[in-house]
Order: structure tokens, then sequence, then C-alpha cells
């Protein structure tokens, strides 16, 4: 989606993405068991549940507060579209916006190498099970985050939260996967969020180097460490650093099966 970078608000939440824990480790499994045949530890698990319940209960507290703003308590599909360009630190699961009507029109015209312009491809008309994986797999979950931070969506909200989930926990798995192939991660980048008109601000030494990680232990198993490795490549800026920071907080003390 284009937009114009703008700074995250923050304003605090009913309830913190630590109080609730409405995405499961067995869940967390199931999608992985769809990207790869790699044992997914309980503590990975535990933490790719927290990264989503983290990015999630932002997402939801943006739609909350441009709900607010219109005095309205139910959210509705324009709120995730606010909570998205007020924030883009959260704009996770890309390819659920080609697929959404709540975002058609939003993504602006794409072109190939050759300049020439690449159209949406045609929805099929037939019953067939949807093409995007994992559809409603989150809807139970995302139901009881909404509940936890005491509002109400409308369906179509539902619907879209829950692609998003699924999408953005997709992508993780496979990117936990690659570093556990690539032995860790060995590329990495920083993101700076710039209003127009400002200097870029220098990279930070602290920022980039400590990110990078070999991992050590057994190639055939999903670890803790691969997830929040996942997680840097995913996420960036202050999202990115809650996430990882909670995620350590969730695993405290899980056992390492």
């Amino acid at each position: 989606m284009p937009v114009q970078p703008t700074r995250p608000e923050s304003s605090p939440a009913p309830a913190s993405g630590m109080d609730v824990l409405p995405f499961t480790p067995s869940l967390v499994k199931t999608v992985f068991r769809g990207i790869t045949s790699m044992h997914v530890s309980r503590p990975a698990a535990c933490a790719a549940a927290s990264v989503l319940r983290t990015v999630l209960t932002e997402i939801v507290s943006g739609c909350r507060r441009a709900a607010a703003e219109e005095t309205r308590k139910k959210l509705l599909p324009a709120d995730l579209v606010s909570s998205l360009y007020r924030n883009v630190e959260v704009m996770v699961g890309p390819k659920w916006y080609d697929h959404s009507p709540t975002f058609k029109g939003l993504n602006g015209v794409t072109y190939d190498a050759e300049g020439v312009m690449v159209r949406a491809p045609r929805r099929s008309q037939s019953r067939k099970p949807s093409a995007m994986v994992g559809a409603h797999r989150f809807e139970v979950e995302v139901r009881k985050l909404l509940r936890s931070q005491r509002v109400t969506a409308v369906p179509a909200l539902v619907r879209d939260l829950d692609g998003l989930a699924s999408n953005f926990l997709t992508d993780l798995a496979r990117d936990a996967v690659m570093v556990v192939r690539e032995g860790g991660l060995k590329r990495y980048g920083t993101v700076a969020l710039v209003l127009p008109g400002e200097a870029t601000p220098p990279a930070s030494l602290k920022e980039s180097i400590p990110a990078l990680y070999s991992r050590t232990g057994d190639a055939r198993t999903v670890g803790r460490d691969d997830i929040l490795a996942a997680t840097r490549i995913q996420l960036f800026g202050d999202i990115r650093q809650r996430a990882i920071t909670e995620a350590h907080e969730a695993t405290r003390g899980t056992s390492t099966v």
C-alpha cells in the first residue's frame, strides 16, 4: 500500500498484550506444519504467538482510536485502513491487501519489470475453498482479542484481522525456517520513519550489529531465537522491539521441548 510514512501514535490500551493469550501455541504449530516438516519447540510456538498478539493488539488499538474520533464503539473496516495509514510499522501480511475488498483500489497500480501494468487476478466464482491459506483460522482468537480490548467489530473487520493474522504468521514462519536453514540471520537492515523535509537519521550501530544472529543446536528444530530473528526481519521500529521484549516475557520458564 503506497503511504506517506507517519509516526505511530501511542495511547494506553484497555488491556496490554501480555494480559491476554488469544493465540495458542498449538494453533501456531498448525501454521508451521503448512510451511515445514521441522519440529517447532514450545518456546518457539509461544514466542510466535506472542509476536502475533503484540502486532494485532497494536492494530486494534489504532482501529479503536479511529472509531473514537467518530464517537463510535463498533469498529469498521475503514478504521483498519486508518490504523495502518497512521502506523506503517504494523502494515503486515501484505498479500492480504490484494485479497480483501477493504483495500480494493487503495493499493495503487503495480507494474512488472517491462513496465506493463499487472492486473489483479480474477476471483473464481466456484464454491471451492478459499485460495488464501488459513482463511478463518484465527476468527475465534481475533474475537477474544477484541473482547480483551473491550470493543466489538463488524464481521468484515474480523475477517480482515483474521486474514492479516494468518498471512503475518505464515510470513514469520517462512522467515524462521530460512533462519534455521541458513544457520542464523546474516542479512539485516534498518528502517527509519522520516517525515517529508526531515533529514534521515544516521544508522545506529547498536541497532544493526547485535541483530545479527548465528544459531547453534539442532538444525531440524525451530527454536525461540529463530522466531525472534524472524521478527527482526518482519517488523521494524518500536513495534519490533516491543514484540521481541514481550516474546521474551511470554517464553520465560517455558520448557524447551
